[in-house]
């Protein structure tokens, strides 16, 4: 029996379903992943509430809801290429690995990113690639790439996520200053051509890169 049977229902109900998530193998994806085994054991009893969560090194997993939300705004069918940027504890890293074909992550913190390959490989996971390094560059050596999700919020779209996009790609990712975001999906529609939406407010964790996060730069 799944202790966290009766948590995990009632989260898909009224944190994904009431709130507009109606893509069934989304849906699925939540129900088959035990979110509790990608929090740190004192916030176990909270893993399937509708909040971020701590996991050391001053990163969270996000919510269940706004990780639905931008998985379902990538519109993904099962057969694309995935690029994650921030792997974290590797939750939204599992939930890609059972929507898609292959999924590369990049995580700039060593220790979460080795910690969430040993969780994820433990459940069984073989289409997952994991890269430890600077996330804002994207991952040139196996673009292109179907789709792209962001995982902390920047101060503008890196080019090189731009770059490394398929005609009809797209990318979800958060941006703002470090205390508010819009979650904008930018769909790459020609070779120099992108179409650029503002899906919602939201609050991540601010995205590191090489030049540090000073003059709107990253």
């Amino acid at each position: 029996m799944d202790p966290f049977a009766i948590e995990k229902k009632q989260m898909i109900t009224e944190h994904l379903l009431h709130r507009g998530i109606n893509d069934s193998r989304i849906l699925a994806a939540f129900q088959k992943i035990p979110r509790h085994l990608f929090v740190r054991e004192e916030y176990e009893d909270s893993a399937y509430t509708d909040n971020p969560l701590p996991i050391g090194h001053g990163q969270t997993i996000s919510q269940p809801y706004i990780v639905a939300y931008s998985l379902q705004a990538l519109a993904l069918r099962g057969d694309e290429k995935i690029l994650e940027i921030g792997t974290g504890s590797g939750y939204q890293t599992a939930l890609l690995a059972e929507l898609t074909r292959q999924v590369y992550t990049v995580e700039r913190i060593p220790e979460l990113s080795d910690a969430a390959k040993a969780r994820l490989d433990s459940l069984g996971y073989a289409n997952i690639t994991f890269k430890t390094g600077d996330g804002t560059l994207g991952l040139m050596e196996s673009a292109p790439f179907d789709g792209i999700i962001v995982s902390a919020g920047a101060p503008f779209v890196p080019d090189s996520y731009k770059n490394q996009l398929t005609i009809g790609g797209k990318i979800v990712i958060p941006v703002g200053n470090e205390f508010s975001q819009d979650l904008l999906r930018i769909t790459r529609t020609d070779e120099n051509k992108f179409s650029t939406e503002s899906l919602c407010p939201c609050v991540f964790v601010k995205l590191i890169g090489e030049q540090g996060w000073r003059n709107g730069t990253l």
